[in-house]
């Protein structure tokens, strides 16, 4: 039973601890497909950490937000609360220390066949800097979801797999059933180093050089851009698109940037190039 004596009191470690194993737990029987009940999950935290259910909910949306700044899958219902305490943060980077293979969840990807259900949105809107709270800015820094984004070969693979499979559908769809046979998927076919992952068509018969970047996080998670993709974007601007898949471990969604892309994303350089001549 909640302890009403208890409004008011930051929470203690173990209170953050538990409830950010049960958040982990809903989440992976979310993205299996299985069935659970989130009330249920809400009252066992209630009777077991003494909190009130509107807390518990709250607390449940603060780590939403947190999971969002770092890239992850959240659980659906829970929507980002990003007014929270540190302690939030500390907790959240305990249970990710301890779990490393938190990363890797994602719902099975499937093999070649059809593309889910998708539609090109519009781009979200390049806004002002926002200043993050240092501590988030650590974890973020300590967790770095760009370059693990960019590392991980199974989620970018399985991305490019699935705007391949778009592209083909898209022009079967639109009567070119002849240029959709001749879709290529340059990255598996020739290797890295093209600029792009996948060569596909307009109706028209016009290039598509499509640049596939994939993540589980939000819409305005950051991505890499390799020196050659954006080199490759200033030659062939007409053509060339990067394709931005997000939320790829539940619902993948997507939408499209074209070149110039200085106009549209803020490029900051993250690494040097260290020689003594």
């Amino acid at each position: 039973m909640a302890n009403d004596d208890r409004f008011g009191l930051d929470w203690s470690d173990d209170e953050l601890d538990f409830i950010i194993v049960d958040y982990f737990r809903m989440l992976q029987s979310e993205l299996n497909g299985m069935d659970y009940n989130k009330s249920a999950h809400r009252r066992s935290l209630v009777k077991l950490i003494g909190r009130t259910e509107g807390s518990v909910e709250r607390k449940h949306q603060n780590i939403s937000a947190v999971l969002g700044e770092l890239a992850l899958p959240t659980i659906s219902g829970y929507k980002p609360l990003p007014n929270f305490q540190k302690s939030i943060i500390d907790a959240i980077e305990r249970y990710l220390t301890r779990n490393p293979e938190t990363f890797a969840l994602q719902q099975p990807v499937a093999g070649l066949g059809e593309a889910p259900n998708l539609f090109i949105e519009p781009a979200p809107i390049l806004e002002s800097v926002v200043h993050k709270d240092k501590e988030i800015v650590r974890l973020i820094r300590k967790f770095d979801p760009v370059e693990r984004d960019f590392k991980n070969r199974s989620l970018g693979k399985a991305g490019e797999e699935v705007v391949f499979m778009f592209e083909r559908q898209q022009l079967i769809a639109q009567g070119r059933s002849d240029l959709a046979s001749n879709v290529r998927w340059i990255s598996q076919e020739d290797g890295d180093g093209a600029g792009y992952d996948i060569r596909s068509y307009n109706q028209n018969g016009s290039e598509r050089l499509i640049e596939v970047k994939t993540t589980n996080g939000i819409q305005t998670t950051p991505f890499y851009l390799t020196r050659n993709e954006l080199s490759f974007s200033k030659e062939k601007p007409k053509e060339f698109r990067i394709c931005r898949l997000y939320d790829f471990a539940k619902k993948p969604k997507m939408f499209e940037l074209m070149p110039p892309l200085e106009k549209l994303v803020r490029l900051e350089p993250l690494s040097f190039s260290a020689s003594f001549n």
